[in-house]
Order: structure tokens, then C-alpha cells, then sequence
């Protein structure tokens, strides 16, 4: 392979523009054709993009033997299928989140690049952000102590899905973030929610984790909500994190807060809490757009031949999740134990 990555873009709806941009900024890539069903968007990418190729058929770009890689932005329902198609024509390959409808589909599609010895990287963004890597870096280096438990709230007004639900929509990036900091693998899941605009189709619910380190977490969803909020809270036995992505500078604060169990008392009337409140500062971290290191990481992978740090076993360990979601929300949100 020569020193420059030539790739194919399919899907330009939401976030293929994105990664056209942040692939055409690195030096090392070339983004030779763009594909998208929608003949108006492929007219727009064109305005921005004069030199782009764009065609409304991705059998374009898997026959096209210049092609050394495929991003698939396209609606989750046709993930598996692109890239399958893609593997099968020798392309790596990187899938936007979440990787697939099923884990049965992410394992034939890991098993297949396995074959073929090519990449497949998933495509959860926030793992390459610098404020979530501090986190993991503070979390790690045991700052706020025993991590006790995660919380999450992402919601918003909209936009309403009719093929997935709230839950395969917005929490993959929670799930990601939380298996990234704790370095756990998810046991097993609790899901409620509830149908309000489509019939069928949950735009609420709250999802609760069991991990394998003995974690818990929580991931509140919602479509139906009037402010967009994007906060995450990391509750250790010494010190609190909150992640707050909606504020433009000081995305992390550390809160110096705890409470206390007396370790010895001898009458109820001696036993106190003992509640700590001391200060909260916010660290410096270094912004750098999240999605440029995550499309130089699948261009170095493709070179290297190293393991994504958000790998398609990543990505199944998210579906996985998701699919256990939807079985205990069709459950009355009954514990559903995951397969590992």
C-alpha cells in the first residue's frame, strides 16, 4: 500500500460531511468518491468539494480497485450490509456507531476482517476526545478513589428515529464512554421507556449496568426533553467527576466530596455521617476535534496493522448492550444477562 490512503465515504447525510472534512485535512489521505442515495446531498458535497467523485451507488466504490478504505455514515440498519460488501472487496473498513442491528452481525463481520486481515474500526468518537481520555486518566490514577458508580443524562428535542429507538440512538456513546473508563466489560442490563410519538419506538427510557469490575451505571435517554443535555457523573469514595459536554471551556470538574461511615460507634446516638465539601477546580485539557485523532487512528491502524482502540469487539460489546436493552424493555425492564 502507498504512503497515502485513498477512500470512499458512504452516506453523506449527518456525519459523512464531517468525515470528509476531518479525512481531507490529514495528509496522508486522499478522499477519492463520496456516495449517498439523496442526488441533493451529493450536489452540496460537490459545492464544498469540487474535486470530490460522487456517485448514488456504493457498488461504485467497492469496484473501484484505487479505493483502499470505507467509512460507512449510513442509517444503522444498513451497516452490516455495506460493510460486508466492503470486507468482500478487500477495503477496510471504519462503521459509525452503533456497528451493527445485531451482535450476531458484529462477530460475521469481525470474523471476516479477521480472514482477510483487514481493519475494522467502529466509530465512537468520544473516545478519542481529550476530556474523556483525563477522565480515564484520573479515574485510573486513583484521584477520587473506588469509582462507585456512573450516571449519565443525554437528552434533547428530537431528532425522532422510526427505525431505532431513543436507547440505540444516544447511548452508545454513554456505553462506550463508561466500558472506556472503567476498563469492564457489561454483565448485565435493566431497561424501562416508553412509546410517546411512534407507536413501537421508545423515546424515553432509563437503562441501568451491571459491569464486571462490580460497577454499576445509569443512562437516562430521552428524545422528549426541552434543553439538550449531555452530563456524565463519576462518583468515587473520595472524589466526584462531572462531565458536562454542552459547556464550551471547562467541560470537567473535580468535586473534593465525599461522605463517611464511622468506622466504630457503640450507641445509635453516636452514629454520624460525616459529610466532606471542600473545593472544585476544573483541569486544563488541550481541545483537539475528537473525530481528526479518530480518523488519523484508523489510517495509522491500516498501516500498522494494530488493534483500533475502539475495535469492532468494542463495538459488539456496545451492541450487545443495546440488544439486551431492547429485550428487557420488552420485558418490563427485567434484569437480561449479557453473553460474554
Amino acid at each position: 500500500m502507498s504512503a497515502e490512503i485513498v477512500l470512499g465515504i458512504v452516506g453523506c447525510g449527518y456525519w459523512g460531511p464531517n468525515l470528509i472534512r476531518n479525512f481531507s485535512s490529514l495528509a496522508d489521505c486522499r478522499v477519492r468518491l463520496a456516495c449517498d442515495a439523496d442526488p441533493d446531498r451529493l450536489k452540496h458535497i460537490q459545492g464544498v468539494y469540487p474535486h470530490l467523485e460522487v456517485t448514488e451507488a456504493y457498488q461504485e466504490i467497492l469496484d473501484d480497485d484505487g479505493i483502499d478504505a470505507v467509512a460507512v455514515a449510513t442509517p444503522v440498519w444498513t451497516h452490516h450490509e455495506i460493510a460486508k460488501a466492503a470486507l468482500e472487496a478487500g477495503k477496510h473498513v471504519l462503521i459509525e456507531k452503533p456497528m451493527a442491528s445485531s451482535s450476531a452481525q458484529c462477530r460475521e463481520l469481525i470474523d471476516m476482517a479477521a480472514e482477510k486481515h483487514l481493519t475494522i474500526m467502529v466509530g465512537h468518537t468520544y473516545i478519542y476526545s481529550s476530556t474523556i481520555r483525563k477522565i480515564k486518566e484520573i479515574v485510573d490514577s486513583g484521584d477520587i478513589g473506588e469509582l462507585l458508580y456512573i450516571s449519565s443524562q443525554r437528552l434533547n428535542l428530537g431528532l425522532f428515529q422510526k427505525d431505532i429507538n431513543v436507547a440505540w440512538d444516544l447511548a452508545p456513546h454513554d456505553i462506550s464512554i463508561m466500558l472506556y473508563v472503567t476498563g469492564a466489560a457489561p454483565l448485565a442490563v435493566n431497561c424501562q421507556g416508553k412509546s410517546h410519538i411512534n407507536p413501537g419506538v421508545e423515546d424515553v427510557t432509563n437503562m441501568s449496568l451491571n459491569l464486571s469490575n462490580g460497577g454499576f451505571a445509569t443512562i437516562q435517554t430521552s428524545w422528549l426533553d426541552p434543553n439538550k443535555v449531555r452530563r456524565m457523573t463519576f462518583v468515587g469514595n473520595r472524589r466526584m467527576i462531572l462531565f458536562d459536554d454542552n459547556e464550551p471551556m471547562e467541560k470537567i470538574r473535580i468535586y473534593d466530596k465525599r461522605v463517611s461511615v464511622p468506622p466504630h460507634y457503640d450507641t445509635f446516638a453516636e452514629f454520624h455521617y460525616s459529610y466532606h465539601y471542600g473545593d472544585i477546580y476544573s483541569p486544563y485539557i488541550n481541545q483537539i476535534e475528537p473525530l481528526k485523532t479518530e480518523c488519523q487512528h484508523f489510517l495509522d491502524c491500516i498501516k500498522t496493522g494494530q488493534q483500533p482502540q475502539t475495535s469492532a469487539r468494542q463495538g459488539l460489546q456496545v451492541v450487545q448492550v443495546l440488544e439486551a436493552a431492547n429485550e428487557s424493555l420488552k420485558n418490563d425492564g427485567a434484569k437480561i444477562e449479557i453473553d460474554q
